[in-house]
């Protein structure tokens, strides 16, 4: 290909802003090429990944979080996080979405944490992460682990229904804190964000929850060694607040302990005795339980 050639490819394969560029037409002997010309107030067509990253907190963390966690962001450990970031982004695809990463803050505001239920890392196949632990959204198939999950709450909750999707953003806005001690993840890769900054940033999550103003017990949700281990080098106070360990719900391990453990209905045995209130499991619910079998969307939810 010539030069000439690869700079006509160039210009018409560059992706348009609407709100920082304008367009022309450029004569040429052989063809028209729209060409792309930059206003002097757009430093760069693409976006700039690193400034994104930058100010990630300040563009889409909750406000009651970003009040409380701001002092996190100037430590050295968060800006090395950052840069691992960055350089991942530039590198590979990462879920969930950057705009997604913390959208459990924005869902679940600080005052309104009644239960954690804390995850390990996000899902990391296309379409599934979408930054609260178990949670995936439709048309995503459920997975194995939420597929238990809903079993038990079909135990523990009589007027619980069976959902048609995998989507918890009910739950979370009803104050069920849907936590993964690592928010982010290479895709096809999991573990792959380990280790890298977020435990300490997410151990900082649950201190402030542990920390809040108001003094209010809450229900944890330990399921799993990975679990239990935070929740235990956190030297939660169980006079206070109330945890609840078993195995984890995925298939693995799910009929090792955490089918039958009840945890749904404790949680909200315990919130009614301490604070006269409860989580309502059934904001999930579509479609009725007892009629599950009538409908393929939901029959199969949890055989598939």
């Amino acid at each position: 290909m010539s030069s000439v050639s690869r700079k006509r490819a160039a210009a018409s394969s560059v992706v348009i802003g609407p709100n920082s560029t304008k367009r022309r037409k450029v004569e040429t002997s052989s063809t028209v090429i729209v060409a792309t010309v930059v206003e002097e107030s757009c430093q760069s067509i693409l976006p700039d990944m690193k400034a994104i990253i930058e100010s990630l907190e300040c563009d889409t963390m909750g406000d009651s979080w970003r009040t409380a966690l701001e002092e996190e962001f100037t430590k050295p450990y968060f800006q090395e996080l950052k840069d691992f970031l960055i350089a991942e982004h530039k590198a590979y695809a990462v879920y969930p979405k950057l705009n997604d990463i913390y959208s459990w803050s924005r869902l679940t505001p600080l005052d309104s944490v009644k239960v954690v239920i804390l995850g390990q890392d996000p899902y990391h196949n296309v379409g599934q992460a979408h930054g609260l632990s178990f949670s995936v959204l439709p048309p995503t198939k459920l997975p194995g682990s939420l597929k238990n999950i809903y079993k038990q709450l079909l135990n523990d909750i009589p007027a619980f229904k069976l959902p048609t999707s995998g989507d918890l953003t009910p739950l979370a806005k009803a104050g069920v804190l849907w936590l993964n001690t690592c928010l982010t993840v290479r895709a096809h890769n999991a573990n792959s964000h380990a280790k890298k900054g977020w435990e300490t940033f997410t151990d900082a999550v649950i201190r402030t929850v542990l920390d809040r103003p108001d003094g209010r017990g809450v229900v944890f949700f330990a399921w799993g060694l990975p679990a239990q281990k935070v929740f235990k080098r956190l030297e939660i106070d169980e006079e206070k607040h109330l945890v609840l360990r078993s195995a984890h719900p995925s298939p693995l391990s799910a009929h090792r302990g955490f089918l039958g453990n009840g945890h749904f209905k404790k949680a909200n045995e315990w919130l009614q005795k301490k604070h006269e209130e409860e989580i309502d499991w059934t904001v999930l619910g579509s479609i009725p339980a007892e009629d599950a079998d009538t409908s393929s969307s939901s029959a199969s939810i949890l055989m598939t």
